[in-house]
């Protein structure tokens, strides 16, 4: 039986880590996606990110997408933990059917649902503090009206591989941030918009994401029209003897659409934001950015740094350790 008032907590590690290709291959001798790799310490991006899930919710109500291509990898990494549900997308079709295909489950499980999007690629420190954000979230999502509400992140730097958010008005109060509205967002800018955004006061797009399921769902429909029919046609099949079937048939005519640049983009209105002050956050979807978080912290990578002769330079200005308001070097543990 479902815990009453537990959100559903949606894994998402169907990406290969094609940036981060070059490291693995030449550190492991062999391709691995990022998120099963262990950088530092003794687990994976993916392990802990499954750790903070299981802290949020029950075995029951979490669902993680892989790919079919990571074989057997997933199921190596469970360290103990319960992971609930395991769906192997039968092709990479972008971000939007990597996270419809766990909406489409979780619907025929449970419509009203309350969603927690966690790519399986971040490092973020301190998870305590981290969770309490995301606990803020999901309460700001519940409350009418119903929004989608991301986490976003002050920058240290014009990155030009995030996504952006412009904040707009405030909307509610917590000791974990406010909640705000967005005005815009802005999608692989260049130097010169990225500078602007930072000095304009946008934040990083982290894409956690708290949200209805049925607000997500009636979105996908706004701006995904092509491909929702596909997944109500599995929502009918789940749990029935046809469902291997329709899942494979249905992605052989997925269409291929970001979440973040289809669905997000397209409708800031429907879409709230939270600052996540006193969390040091980063994605490691790039060499660089790994190295430049461990340094933040005083860790050594697993991997020689010699490998990363070749490769673009950790830009210095991102070298700056952001203010989390406790001493990292001293406390952290990965």
């Amino acid at each position: 039986m479902n815990t009453p008032n537990k959100p559903w907590s949606i894994v998402l590690a169907g990406g290969e880590g094609e940036r981060v290709r070059p490291l693995v291959q030449s550190w492991l001798g062999r391709h691995r996606p990022k998120q099963y790799c262990t950088f530092v310490g003794t687990r994976s991006m993916f392990q802990h990110t499954l750790h903070r899930a299981a802290k949020l919710t029950t075995p029951d109500r979490m669902v993680t997408v892989v790919a079919h291509g990571h074989g057997n990898e997933p199921w190596t990494q469970f360290d103990g933990i319960q992971g609930g549900q395991i769906l192997r997308q039968p092709l990479n079709q972008n971000t939007a059917a990597g996270i419809f295909l766990p909406l489409a489950y979780i619907r025929a499980r449970d419509p009203k649902a309350t969603v927690v999007l966690f790519p399986s690629d971040h490092f973020v420190y301190p998870e305590d503090r981290f969770l309490k954000v995301v606990q803020f979230a999901v309460q700001a999502a519940e409350h009418p009206p119903w929004r989608l509400v991301l986490l976003g992140v002050q920058p240290d730097h014009p990155e030009l591989e995030y996504g952006w958010i412009q904040p707009g008005a405030t909307l509610n109060h917590s000791p974990f941030g406010q909640v705000r509205a967005v005005q815009a967002f802005l999608e692989k800018p260049d130097f010169a918009q990225a500078s602007q955004a930072m000095a304009s006061g946008a934040l990083w797009n982290t894409l956690i994401l708290a949200a209805k399921l049925q607000k997500l769902w009636e979105l996908g429909w706004y701006c995904f029209p092509e491909m929702m029919p596909l997944f109500e046609r599995l929502c009918e099949a789940i749990g029935s003897p046809t469902e291997g079937e329709v899942l494979d048939r249905i992605y052989k005519v997925m269409p291929a659409r970001n979440f973040s640049s289809g669905l997000l983009q397209q409708v800031p209105e429907h879409i709230a934001m939270i600052q996540m002050a006193g969390v040091l956050w980063s994605d490691w979807g790039k060499p660089e950015r790994i190295v430049e978080t461990l340094r933040k912290i005083g860790k050594e990578p697993a991997f020689p740094l010699g490998l990363l002769s070749g490769l673009p330079p950790v830009h210095a200005r991102s070298l700056k350790v952001a203010p989390i308001g406790v001493s990292v070097k001293k406390h952290v543990s990965v």
